[in-house]
């Protein structure tokens, strides 16, 4: 009875087998084309001065041959892999065995027995559930697999096609990641940690950590010598022989968010297979210094605005700190500047010691003073340390963020960081050919991949008040017009009486358009809106390219419309551009796959607003930097620019230009219901931004000064009442428009002065 009833189970557990076996590979791919494997081109893209900076294909990584993989990597995989692997047929019995103990064991599917060709199947084909469906499938594709091609093309399919980790997809892209050097140049010991990554690249990375990825690099030699593969001497020398690990470069290349705006573009336009199969050229107008450049200035910049807001803690925490000799074998090229994680070994009350990237070094009270400020996440306030020591932010174990600060030997010092929460975009633009340079949008692409540049609609605040003094001056106003800044009021508003008041609550009587744009006074702004009339200020926006949806109401004198940094840094590009609004590009053209043209963008202008008004306004945008809101966008040369900063401090803005370049630099949080922080002003959080970037990328490159166009007359006049002098002592020039200039001299009166300048720590906007 037994001997039946145990027949019966078997007969259906094999029929169960075999018909789930038979339905799965119903479903299988076929492989017959693995074996013609042609590279598909995609689509190169080249910076302005025609060099590669992407691609866009189907494969990632980079694809070597097999008699280019070098015989150490070729062996330490397959020691560490599967062992088996020139012997069985795709299945490895003995270790399928042995994963199903395994299971059994833990009662669930754990990842174990898997042969490289099982490996290469679910990354050729499947997805990484963990299913008995998924395994069958598993099974029946390493089997076809086996059968259709040789031992080589697997192999090499394989460390073509695994992942390495930080973004390395197969061993050429893991080299150059890991060592910076091509796959042909690598040791026996960096073969063996290449290998060692291939179980957990997160888990083993000596990024993450140092010393899992020493000793997983150690098994692998072990496993080699047990192999055959190389001798105990070889394995002594290859375990101790230091390992020189490049500076990680962030998941993100600077290039990215430009990319990704060229790709959609592309896609858009040619659709997704001629992208990715069609072999395109396509020329960019990416100037490569200054989009690193932009990116950089916005990342220190945003990093500068997290601090003020506060310290947030340790990113993590280790229980247990082994100190491990190995970690002594395995140097990184750190330069003074970089940015890494560290694990805090011992703090005192004015220094810790810190291992960042197998380095130790020290961090100073004075180099984390910044995080006596603790951000209370509860009440999204700020509370302030007295008389801080460092135990107070910092304990044994915590893992931090650390720049390493100098570099003398064994003397290095760290300064403390966080990566910031809070986001921005820069955009910079060529204002004669309207060609984008760059476009930055946002911290890190890793860490975000929306591209807030050119898709971010944020309320910019007093950076359109721009716009609405140039309306003025085209329509017959002067800089020397005079409007009194008083308290007003209006009714009939959404919300009921509508009350505006300047930044500071403070009223400065008979101003000057130049000094209230220079001081962004936001009465005498929206009384210029109410005088000039609000059809002619919309206008006056789409003369300069504005395309926003802009509310017919006398709020937009404070800036209550959306619009992106591209948009606004294209509106600013026709002023800088002597009244022609060029067609921002990122394009200049697209070639097909046999190099035939198929899109060319030149640069079209159109002139929209008179020459005189552009210079008038940049003359006047001039004064915003030198002596008004914009200061901290002092740069050494002729800019002008605006500042702009959103109810609530929940947007900031400077946007600002030479003759030779226009940039635009915004700074919030995506979440538009969060402030930056009381005070965080557009000349605060976003101008040293821009004024980062422009010295940069400008250093070096010739002094040019903005040039009065013709019908532009210079003449003194009082700085009282904006008429022609009374008495010449008091007397300052001003420009104006030939015929438009006062006719008038102003009375002489005892006691008239200009208007005081104010200090810089005023300056709100």
């Amino acid at each position: 009875m037994r001997s039946k009833v145990a027949l019966i189970i078997s007969v259906v557990v094999i029929g169960f087998i075999v018909g789930g076996y038979l339905a799965v590979a119903m479903g299988i791919p076929s492989i017959s084309e693995l074996k013609k494997y042609r590279s598909v081109p995609g689509t190169k893209v080249y910076a302005d001065d025609d060099t590669l900076i992407g691609e866009f294909k189907i494969e990632k990584g980079i694809y070597i041959t097999f008699d280019k993989l070098p015989a150490h990597l070729k062996n330490a995989i397959v020691a560490v892999e599967d062992s088996r692997f020139l012997k069985h047929k795709g299945l490895d019995y003995i270790g399928i065995a042995r994963a199903i103990v395994k299971d059994i064991m833990h009662a669930s599917l754990k990842e174990g027995g898997s042969t490289i060709t099982q490996q290469l199947a679910k990354v050729l084909f499947l997805s990484s559930e963990k299913t008995f469906a998924r395994k069958l499938k598993e099974a029946q594709l390493a089997m076809k697999l086996e059968k259709e091609l040789t031992k080589n093309e697997i192999l090499e399919l394989y460390l073509n096609r695994v992942y390495f980790g930080h973004g390395a997809y197969g061993a050429e892209m893991a080299a150059k990641t890991y060592f910076g050097k091509s796959l042909g140049q690598i040791t026996l010991p960096e073969a063996a940690l290449l290998a060692a990554l291939v179980k957990a690249p997160a888990t083993y990375s000596p990024y993450n950590d140092l010393v899992k990825a020493k000793e997983r690099q150690e098994l692998v030699l072990a496993r080699m010598e047990e192999e055959g593969y190389i001798t105990p001497s070889q394995r002594s020398s290859a375990k101790n022989q230091p390992i020189n690990l490049s500076s990680l470069r962030s998941q993100t290349d600077s290039y990215n968010y430009f990319l990704e705006y060229v790709r959609q573009y592309l896609e858009k336009k040619y659709g997704v297979d001629v992208v990715y199969k069609g072999g395109l050229s396509v020329y960019t107008t990416m100037d490569k210094k200054t989009q690193a450049e932009a990116q950089k200035a916005l990342q220190e910049g945003l990093r500068e605005v997290d601090k003020r807001r506060g310290w947030r803690g340790p990113i993590g925490h280790k229980a247990e700190l082994k100190e491990n000799n190995s970690e002594n074998r395995v140097s990184f090229s750190a330069s003074a500047g970089d940015i890494s994680t560290g694990v805090v070994y011992s703090v005192s009350s004015k220094e810790a010691v810190i291992k960042a990237r197998g380095i130790t070094g020290k961090l100073n009270l004075g180099d984390a003073s910044w995080a006596a400020n603790v951000f209370d996440k509860a009440t999204g306030k700020t509370k302030t340390t007295k008389n801080f020591k460092l135990p107070d932010i910092l304990k044994k174990g915590d893992i931090v963020w650390v720049r390493f600060k100098n570099i003398a030997g064994k003397a290095v010092t760290f300064s403390l960081e966080q990566e910031p929460e809070v986001e921005g975009a820069v955009t910079a633009i060529d204002p004669e050919t309207g060609h984008i340079k760059a476009l930055v949008g946002g911290f890190s692409f890793a860490k975000s991949e929306f591209n807030r540049a050119a898709y971010a609609k944020r309320q910019p605040g007093s950076a359109f008040k721009p716009v609405i003094y140039g309306s003025a001056l085209e329509h017959g106003l002067t800089p020397a017009t005079i409007i009194n800044d008083e308290p007003v009021s209006y009714s009939g508003g959404p919300n009921g009486e509508w009350r505006p008041e300047n930044y500071d609550r403070k009223y400065y009587g008979p101003t000057r358009l130049r000094e209230a744009l220079a001081y962004s006074r936001n009465i005498v702004t929206v009384k210029l809106v109410e005088a000039v009339g609000i059809d002619k200020v919309l206008t006056f926006a789409k003369d300069l390219g504005i395309e926003a949806q802009i509310p017919r109401e006398l709020t937009i004198a404070l800036g209550s419309i959306s619009i992106t940094p591209l948009e606004l840094a294209a509106a600013y590009s026709t002023f800088a551009n002597n009244g022609t609004r060029m067609t921002p590009v990122a394009i200049k053209y697209v070639a097909d796959s046999i190099g035939t043209v198929i899109e060319e963008n030149d640069p079209e202008g159109l002139e929209s607003i008179s020459a005189q008004t552009s210079f008038l306004i940049t003359s006047m945008m001039q004064d915003v930097i030198r002596y008004g809101t914009g200061m901290r966008a002092t740069i050494g040369r002729p800019a002008a620019g605006k500042t702009g900063t959103s109810n609530d401090y929940k947007d900031a803005w400077f946007v600002g230009y030479t003759p030779q370049l226009v940039g635009c630099v915004w700074v919030g949080f995506d979440d538009m219901r969060k402030s930056l922080g009381s005070g965080e002003v557009g000349g605060r959080a976003a101008a040293p931004v821009w004024a980062n970037m422009m010295r940069n990328v400008l250093a070096g490159d010739s002094v040019e000064d903005f040039q009065a166009p013709e019908d532009i007359i210079r003449i003194q006049i009082d700085p009282v009442s904006g008429l022609l002098p009374g008495d010449e002592k008091s007397a300052i020039f001003e420009y104006f428009k030939s015929g438009t200039q006062p006719k008038k001299h102003a009375e002489k009166k005892i006691g008239d002065k200009p208007q005081e300048k104010l200090p810089a720590d005023t300056l709100y906007d």
